[in-house]
């Protein structure tokens, strides 16, 4: 069983940054592949980026792709999301899952453990 628990939403303006932090518990949270979601109201939950269990690889959405950026740290049992140039189409609440797979991150079908979401506004 895993808990993960993001953290570092709020409000910021266009243009500006904030950083996400999603922390798991216990011990095997270094084999978990993990990704972000995000779900804006009335719109379905769509992939931000996945990054596998090692950090070797990182998938991007094109939505995000030169503004956004994930990383994790096993040792603290962490994933982060960095995210600079916010625009306001950005906003939504942000998941963070975890997947003992290490290919097709994107699909959101295939994560065994969801947090309860961060909320992110961003005004123009």
């Amino acid at each position: 069983q895993v808990q993960l628990v993001e953290s570092g939403g709020g409000l910021v303006q266009a243009g500006g940054s904030l950083r996400l932090s999603c922390a798991a518990s216990g011990r095997t949270f270094s084999i978990y592949s993990m990704g972000w979601f995000r779900q804006a109201p009335g719109k379905a939950r769509e992939f931000v980026l996945g990054i596998t269990w090692n950090g070797g690889r990182t998938y991007y959405s094109d939505s995000v792709k030169g503004r956004f950026t994930i990383s994790r740290d096993n040792a603290k049992n962490t994933v982060y999301l960095q995210m600079n140039s916010l625009k306001p189409e950005d906003t939504a609440v942000y998941y963070c899952a975890a997947t003992r797979r290490d290919y097709n991150l994107g699909y959101r079908g295939g994560y065994d453990y969801w947090g309860q979401g961060t909320q992110v506004t961003v005004s123009s």
